[in-house]
């Protein structure tokens, strides 16, 4: 099953990095100053937003060399998850890496092409609008929530770190 933990992460991830880089090339080239936004729906329009931070805009005013900090960050939270990955057993939990890493990856190309990260998702109500955001980012929050949601409410797993069950030596 090892290498269908890899595999599987690899085929979720290289989607996600493919959807991501098709939907910020599309942005790219049909945003601009004549057009600078899309109304989609109502609620829903697709803008584009240059993200020198971290998701949602945290961290948005770093100095210049803020990127490879962030870069460096994302690389060493990728081979962390791949090395946990040997560990975990279930479908979401190595689905959640998949969706973590596919956006890490996304994001990490963006910043070695531009210096940010192209934002674009742009969703509002009343005049209040949540933070922009793109595929990448979204993979990353779900693949999150995943994790969140099996170490919250998941099986329960006997003692950590390889340690027995009382009575059990």
């Amino acid at each position: 099953m090892l290498v269908g933990r890899y595999g599987i992460v690899s085929v979720l991830g290289g989607a996600i990095v493919l959807a991501d880089q098709a939907s910020k090339i599309w942005v790219l080239s049909s945003l601009g100053s004549a057009r600078p936004s899309i109304e989609v729906a109502p609620f829903l329009n697709v803008v584009l937003v240059w993200n020198r931070g971290i998701s949602f805009g945290v961290l948005n005013q770093g100095p210049d060399w803020w990127p490879w900090v962030l870069i460096a960050v994302a690389f060493l939270i990728v081979a962390g998850l791949l090395f946990w990955l040997r560990k975990l057993d279930g479908r979401w939990m190595v689905t959640a890496i998949g969706l973590i890493v596919g956006g890490a990856i996304g994001n990490v190309i963006d910043r070695f092409r531009f210096g940010a990260v192209v934002d674009f998702i742009d969703v509002h109500v009343s005049g209040w609008h949540f933070p922009t955001f793109n595929i990448a980012d979204a993979a990353i929050t779900c693949g999150v929530l995943i994790l969140l949601a099996d170490s919250l409410f998941g099986r329960q797993k006997s003692l950590s770190c390889g340690a027995s069950e009382p009575g059990n030596n």
